[in-house]
């Protein structure tokens, strides 16, 4: 387990502090993660990978010549928020765009997707690409719901030497999908692995047995099979991968067998002993292999391979030289560049000055209670996501990655700090929700911190400025929360996610207040409704994010978001029959 670490909250940033000081000569740190210690050449492509910590040498161990430009770092096996995406990729642009490359998660997709957006508004030019090489987590007539493993580093790889080898955005952006279109992998885990902080992993594998096609967020594998020696492993692996190769494919391919944490390289060396002769027996000439720990999982015990078929230019990309902290390849590779202090870093990741309006401030005695009244509503709701984080992680570590507590713990402590913030100030209740769902997107990271943040953006656009909001104007804020996350999540009813929740609390809301009902008697009903649907979602099969792979596992067991949301309503509801 994990076992060294000072505050498991802190983990992520403790640990990113400990590797800049270690590889000052390769990075320095910006807000949301590091970029090279030598600034990105003029007219050069940037290149900025991420997603959530506990995977080191992915992200943050590639960053450097021949690699990519910079790294965002979010926490454990969470996704960056898209502000820390934007600050990273700010910080490494030298004028000639930015790609941006992350596994194919949600929270990756939705809070990546929204960086690109805010840059674009900014005037950096900027693209997303989404790595889709794991066979287990999607059949070859859905290649676009595969999640990104260990295939991330090769796509990582293509488009940094193309970049290096000075291909403009579009050129660059090809590299990796056409990269990514090539590379198939298949994992397997012997053991779970187990959060900072954690009293038991985040699964287990019965004796005997291994789990087939994990994820690399601590989700288990998607079936069981016996345990077998290292041949036998051999073979399923390579199987496994070859049955999903490319049409037209080659016959030259890079190679990962990769560790994801506590199998040690003895072992690895020997079950690539028999995937070495297994693709040569099927055809296949392995270019420049490699054996050992690139992308992981903690302290899971398990490994994964992964095959890219190669074209000219994605052998010379593969083969090209690196210098990063964890990564090093060919003849010496010039940090070419002026130095990067921290202060010039920290200054280039900052976005542009706003031009928007200060929120407005409250008109009156009425509005200064409605804005205390939110930051009290805050206050619970951190209260009761602090005593729910332990079983909120638990029933998402069922067919997810169990990181749903404590973003949840994150993300409204966030919004808690900022809503004090923006009272203190004098803001009216519209500014006050509103700073809280700035702050919940911008630090919480994860799919839960976007959608909160939308969620909250939303309501507070429902409120009038500087004002008390009447039941009415409440009421419309939930509905207009739950058509944003329809729009930004692309989910929808019965896919078992918080909308399951909240859709069903914003019409119980709406209908008690269209009867008549004082705000706190409708929402306590509404908050009611939303504990009941929440409970019935574990009734369904998740449709989308990264408990669908394992939707069977998944039955029997409620959403966490659909489960939090009903907790965060409840919270609220007792806040409001308090006045």
């Amino acid at each position: 387990m994990t076992r060294l670490f000072n505050d498991p909250a802190t983990f992520a940033q403790d640990m990113l502090a400990g590797f800049v000081d270690a590889n000052a000569r390769y990075v320095t740190a910006v807000p949301g993660g590091v970029v090279r210690a030598t600034r990105t050449r003029p007219g050069k492509v940037a290149v900025v990978v991420g997603g959530g910590s506990g995977h080191y040498p992915a992200f943050c161990g590639t960053v450097g010549a021949g690699f990519a430009d910079g790294a965002v770092v979010g926490n454990v096996f969470t996704s960056p928020s898209a502000a820390e995406a934007a600050s990273v990729s700010r910080a490494a642009d030298a004028g000639a765009g930015v790609v941006l490359i992350t596994g194919n998660y949600a929270g990756d997709v939705l809070n990546f997707g929204l960086a690109v957006q805010r840059l674009a508004v900014e005037g950096v030019a900027a693209r997303y690409v989404a790595v889709t090489d794991d066979v287990a987590s999607a059949g070859p007539d859905e290649v676009a719901r595969r999640r990104g493993i260990a295939g991330d580093f090769p796509v990582f790889k293509a488009a940094s030497a193309a970049a290096e080898e000075g291909a403009d955005l579009d050129g660059v952006e090809a590299a990796a999908r056409r990269a990514n279109d090539a590379t198939r992998s298949l994992g397997v885990a012997f053991d779970g692995c187990t959060l900072p902080g954690a009293r038991a992993p985040l699964f287990t594998v019965p004796e005997g047995t291994m789990g087939l096609g994990l994820g690399i967020h601590g989700e288990p594998g998607v079936s069981e099979e016996p345990m077998p020696d290292a041949a036998g492993l051999a073979r399923t692996l390579v199987a496994g991968v070859l049955r999903e190769a490319p049409q037209g494919a080659g016959s030259r391919v890079a190679v990962i067998l990769n560790g994801l944490g506590r199998t040690k390289y003895e072992e690895l060396f020997v079950v690539w002993g028999t995937v070495a002769a297994l693709l040569r027996d099927a055809g296949l000439e392995v270019v420049e292999p490699e054996v050992g720990e690139l992308v992981t999982s903690l302290d899971m015990a398990g490994c994964s391979l992964t095959v890219t078929w190669l074209d000219d230019d994605l052998e010379r990309w593969w083969r090209a030289g690196a210098d990063t902290p964890a990564y090093r390849k060919g003849a010496p590779v010039a940090h070419e560049g002026a130095a990067y202090s921290a202060q010039d870093a920290a200054t280039a990741a900052a976005p542009p000055a706003s031009s928007s309006a200060d929120p407005v401030p409250a008109e009156d005695d009425a509005a200064r209670a409605a804005a205390a009244d939110v930051v009290r509503a805050f206050e619970a709701v951190v209260a009761s996501m602090g005593g729910a984080e332990e079983e909120l992680g638990r029933i998402d570590a069922v067919a997810g990655d169990g990181d749903h507590g404590r973003g949840m713990v994150k993300g409204s402590t966030a919004a808690l700090e900022a809503a004090r913030s923006a009272a203190e100030v004098g803001s009216g209740p519209a500014g006050v929700v509103l700073a809280a769902g700035d702050a919940w997107a911008a630090r919480a990271g994860g799919t839960s911190g976007v959608l909160w943040g939308a969620l909250l953006t939303a309501l507070a656009a429902e409120l009038p400025a500087g004002r008390a909001p009447s039941a009415v104007q409440v009421a419309a804020g939930g509905c207009a929360g739950y058509d944003a996350l329809v729009r930004l999540g692309g989910a929808s009813p019965g896919d078992k996610t918080m909308l399951d929740a909240l859709g069903p609390f914003a019409q119980a809301l709406t209908a008690g207040v269209g009867a008549g009902q004082p705000l706190a008697e409708a929402w306590a009903a509404a908050a009611e409704v939303a504990v009941e649907r929440g409970e019935a979602t574990r009734d369904l099969r998740p449709k989308v994010g990264r408990a669908r792979p394992l939707a069977e596992r998944s039955l029997g067991t409620p959403d966490a978001g659909a489960t939090s949301l009903g907790l965060c309503a409840t919270a609220v509801a007792r806040v409001l029959a308090d006045r």
